[in-house]
C-alpha cells in the first residue's frame, strides 16, 4: 500500500505558517496535531468550520492522524446542515469560535494551550513526520444535487496530494523556493482547500492564517508575508483590490479560480501586482486538472497523466489523480496537442429565438463594460408553455444608469439577449469563495419580480 507524508517540509525549524502572533514551524504544526487528534470526540466525521487557516489546517491533520474524514459541504445552511447529519450521523463540528450551526460542537481550547505554550518544538525532539496511507479518505466534498440532496464525492488523500504537487510542479513551487500563500477564499471549499493549506503542506510552502476579504487587508498581509508570495483568488476579488485605488504591494505569482478571467482582467493584475497570473481549472468531482498562463493563451494544459475524451455527448476526464472518471458540467472543445478551449457550463447554454449563447459570454460581456464592477445574467426556470421566459441581469456599477448600461451592452451583444429587465445593485449574494449561487439568483429574481421592477427597453 502506497502512502504520502503529511507534510513535506525537510526540517524541524521550516516555517510551515504565518500567524498574526508570528510564525509557526512544520515540528510545531506536527505537535498541534497530534494533540487534538488525540483530544477530538468519538465521532468518525468532522465538519470543519475553523475560520483560522492554520487552525483548519492542523483540524484535517488531526483527523487524518485519528482516522476521521473532514467534511466540507457547500454551505452552512440550516438544511444543508440537516443533510450533513443524515449522511453521517456521529458527525461533529470543529470550531475556533462560536457558530450558530445546530451541531454537537468541539472547542478549540486544548489545542491552543499548546500553542500558548510554545512557538516551536523543542530542538532535541525528533521530527517525525507521519505517513498517510494513499487509499485513505480523508475528505468528503459535496456538490448540490439536482434533487436538493448533496452528492457526495470522497478524496482519498493519495488522489489530494498528486493533484496538489501536479498543481506546485505547475507553478514552480518544487525548486525549494518555499513560498508564503496569502488566500482570500476560504479553506472550506475545495478551490481553498487545495490551493491554500494542502498546496502549503505538500510544497514545503508557508500558508498565512488569515483570510483577508477587503482590499486593505490583503494589501496589509501581503506587505508582512515574506518573499517569494503566491496570492490565491478569484477574478471579482481581484477585480475589487485593483479598482480599490490602494498601493498593492507586489507579489511573485497569482493563482485564480471559480470563474474564467477575461484577457483584459488578466492583464489589469498581472501590471498592478507586477507578477504572472495563473488560472486553475477543475471541479468538486475531479479536483485540479489543468491551467494556463492567462495572458498567454486562451488554450488550458491539463496536468501531467489526465486526459480528456467525449463520451453520449459530454466530456470525461480520466487519468492522473482522477479515478474514477468524471463527467464535466462544462462545454470543452478539445485541442490536437492535447489541451481545450473552456466555453461554458453546459447547464449555461441560452437559446432565444433559434439563437444561442452562454451565460458565461453574457456575464463577461457585462463585466466588460467600464464602470461595471460585479455582474450577472440569470435565465428563470420556464414557467410554463404558454408565458415566455426572459433574461434577467443583475449588475453592480456605481455610477452608471440602466439606460447606459443597455447602450453598452447593445454593442456588445444581440438584441435578443438584451435583459428584461436589468437591475442595479449595490452587490450580489456571492458566497465566500466568490461564487454566485444559482439559487441566490432565483431569490434575486424573485425577489425584484414581486416588487414590479420596469422591465428594460
Amino acid at each position: 500500500m502506497s502512502s504520502f507524508p503529511l507534510v513535506t517540509h525537510a526540517q524541524a525549524q521550516d516555517i510551515l505558517a504565518y500567524r498574526q502572533d508570528g510564525p509557526i514551524t512544520a515540528a510545531q504544526f506536527l505537535a498541534d496535531a497530534r494533540h487534538l487528534a488525540a483530544d477530538l470526540p468519538a465521532g468518525r466525521h468532522v465538519l470543519n468550520v475553523c475560520v483560522d487557516r492554520y487552525r483548519f489546517a492542523v483540524g484535517v491533520a488531526a483527523a487524518l492522524l485519528a482516522d476521521k474524514i473532514s467534511l466540507l459541504p457547500p454551505t452552512l445552511t440550516p438544511e444543508m446542515m440537516r443533510q450533513v447529519k443524515h449522511f453521517a450521523p456521529d458527525v461533529f463540528c470543529l470550531v475556533d469560535q462560536p457558530q450558530a450551526i445546530d451541531l454537537p460542537q468541539f472547542a478549540w481550547a486544548g489545542a491552543l494551550a499548546v500553542e500558548a505554550s510554545a512557538t516551536a518544538a523543542p530542538a532535541s525532539a525528533t521530527y517525525d513526520v507521519p505517513d498517510i496511507a494513499a487509499e485513505r479518505t480523508a475528505a468528503i466534498v459535496f456538490t448540490s444535487g439536482s434533487t436538493g440532496t448533496p452528492v457526495p464525492h470522497p478524496k482519498s488523500w493519495g488522489a489530494l496530494v498528486r493533484s496538489v504537487r501536479a498543481e506546485a510542479a505547475r507553478l514552480g513551487l518544487l525548486d525549494g523556493s518555499r513560498h508564503s500563500i496569502v488566500a482570500t477564499v476560504p479553506p472550506q471549499h475545495m478551490f481553498g482547500f487545495e490551493a491554500s493549506v494542502l498546496l502549503a503542506l505538500q510544497s514545503g510552502s508557508a500558508l498565512s492564517a488569515a483570510h483577508p476579504f477587503y482590499p486593505a487587508d490583503i494589501c496589509a498581509l501581503l506587505a508582512a508575508a515574506p518573499r517569494p508570495c503566491l496570492l490565491v483568488s478569484t477574478p471579482l476579488h481581484l477585480k475589487v483590490l485593483l479598482a480599490s485605488g490602494l498601493d498593492i504591494p507586489t507579489v511573485d505569482l497569482v493563482l485564480s479560480a471559480t470563474a474564467p478571467m477575461t484577457p483584459q482582467l488578466a492583464l489589469a493584475v498581472e501590471a498592478g501586482l507586477q507578477a504572472p497570473l495563473f488560472e486553475i481549472y477543475g471541479s468538486t468531482e475531479t479536483g485540479l486538472i489543468a491551467s494556463r498562463r492567462t495572458t498567454a493563451s486562451v488554450e488550458w494544459t491539463l496536468f501531467p497523466g489526465v486526459r480528456l475524451s467525449v463520451s453520449q455527448g459530454r466530456t470525461w476526464v480520466s487519468g492522473g489523480h482522477v479515478d474514477p472518471p468524471m463527467p464535466l458540467a462544462d462545454e470543452l472543445e478539445l485541442l490536437s496537442g492535447g489541451g481545450f478551449l473552456l466555453h461554458g457550463r453546459s447547464a449555461d447554454l441560452v437559446n432565444i429565438a433559434g439563437k444561442r449563447s452562454s451565460l458565461d459570454y453574457l456575464n463577461h460581456q457585462l463585466n466588460a463594460i467600464p464602470g461595471v464592477i460585479d455582474g450577472a445574467f440569470f435565465m428563470p426556470d420556464e414557467p410554463d408553455d404558454t408565458n415566455v421566459t426572459r433574461l434577467m441581469a443583475f449588475a453592480v456599477a456605481p455610477g452608471l444608469s440602466v439606460g447606459a448600461l443597455l447602450v453598452a451592452l447593445r454593442e456588445r451583444i444581440d438584441a435578443v439577449f438584451i435583459p428584461r429587465p436589468l437591475v442595479l445593485l449595490a452587490s450580489l449574494p456571492r458566497n465566500s469563495s466568490g461564487k454566485l449561487p444559482r439559487d441566490a439568483l432565483q431569490a434575486l429574481a424573485s425577489q425584484h419580480q414581486r416588487q414590479g421592477t420596469p422591465h428594460a427597453a
